[in-house]
């Protein structure tokens, strides 16, 4: 696949999934190319002071347009545009796809810079902990998957998309000691450890970027639970935002299915026998009826 001539891109951002391209720039319109990998996510989010006109055309491929609780697909040669953008639209490659993006306002500056960002910490993560890397994908894999089923909302499953990707990102700044610790943390070791939801709400909110200011707000209340016993807040029932609970569930079952250096990870049998003792007080009751049954699915 390629439908545009890559020497006609005035410049180009990866990530995992996912190729942005400047084409062309004039008068304050920009020409976008974009590729994504099947199962990846795109959005436009409505912005204060933003009047420009949106459009893009699918070039090859399929897109799944979700708008607040309503889902349209886009296939081949379909275009979608809005002026101005006043709601949050998500759109996921239904397979590898490839589409035309306009703007009458120049975005591709902030395009890449969201980009590189996410990208530097993803790869961070990766260079502090290995188990880190495969264990953000899949919880970000099961966490849409979640999400999907449930029907959140455009600006829910943007919120869950990258909350669930840097969900341990605040890790960064937990010692190595710590954090690589092959036995049991002692109390004190715990308590900074448990620091580690706050450091990512943190980090996401020095990138500037009100996009990921919203997914750290998800990300530190991931180790919240149900009955008010969790940390770093204390957060009780639906205090505790949606997306944070689906990521807390399924952060849990993956911790308990894998391999770690100090245990071996446990049966899918028994995984979910160990979150249902915890239904209710550590987990959202409804929302880990969901996990179970779709997880028997997979």
């Amino acid at each position: 696949m390629g439908i545009i001539n890559e020497n006609s891109f005035i410049e180009t951002v990866h990530m995992k999934g996912l190729q942005i391209s400047l084409i062309a720039s004039g008068d304050g319109t920009e020409v976008i190319y974009h590729r994504l990998e099947p199962d990846i996510m795109w959005g436009i989010e409505p912005q204060k002071g933003w009047e420009a006109l949106e459009y893009l055309c699918v070039l090859s491929g399929e897109l799944i347009l979700r708008s607040g609780n309503e889902t349209k697909t886009i296939k081949t040669g379909d275009s979608f545009y809005r002026a101005p953008v006043v709601e949050h639209h998500v759109f996921e490659a239904a397979d590898t796809t490839e589409f035309l993006y306009v703007t009458s306002r120049p975005v591709f500056f902030h395009y890449s810079k969201v980009t590189k960002e996410m990208m530097e910490l993803s790869i961070s993560i990766e260079e502090k902990d290995g188990y880190t890397r495969d264990h953000c994908q899949r919880i970000n894999k099961l966490s849409m998957l979640v999400g999907k089923t449930l029907g959140l909302d455009s600006k829910q499953l943007v919120n869950l998309n990258l909350a669930s990707f840097l969900h341990d990102v605040g890790k960064l700044r937990i010692p190595l000691e710590i954090l690589q610790k092959p036995s049991k943390l002692t109390p004190e070791e715990w308590e900074i450890m448990k620091k580690h939801s706050t450091f990512g709400r943190q980090i996401l909110e020095e990138t500037g970027l009100p996009i990921l200011i919203d997914a750290g707000k998800v990300v530190e209340q991931h180790h919240e639970r149900f009955d008010g016993k969790g940390y770093p807040l204390g957060l009780k029932g639906s205090a505790i935002s949606i997306e944070a609970s689906i990521i807390s569930i399924i952060d849990s079952y993956d911790a308990i299915t894998s391999d770690r250096v100090y245990k071996k990870g446990r049966s899918k049998e028994e995984a979910k026998k160990e979150l249902l003792n915890y239904r209710g007080s550590m987990y959202h009751p409804e929302i880990l009826d969901v996990f179970l049954e779709l997880i028997d699915q997979i």
